[in-house]
């Protein structure tokens, strides 16, 4: 697995991995990690297709899901101690 590109934002680390003719798309928060992955028989132009795919829209929700996984681990560490 090799990192093949790593595309700024402010709020997270994104880096896209390439392994086993996959794109690996690994977006962290933290100690928080979300994990796509694309066949390279999906995309039309290689790695410049994964960069279209990571529109706003797509970061919005992933910065969603960051803030519920975020709660999720709250809570079951909350349930955890007390």
């Amino acid at each position: 697995m090799r990192i093949i590109a790593e595309l700024p934002h402010p709020d997270f680390k994104i880096s896209i991995l390439f392994m086993n003719q996959k794109y690996i798309v690994k977006v962290e928060q933290g100690t928080l990690e979300q994990t796509y992955k694309i066949s390279e028989m999906d995309l039309t132009d290689g790695v410049n297709s994964v960069f279209e795919l990571l529109d706003e829209e797509f970061l919005k929700t992933v910065g969603t899901r960051f803030a519920e996984m975020r709660k999720d681990y709250k809570d079951a560490y909350y349930r955890y101690n007390y």
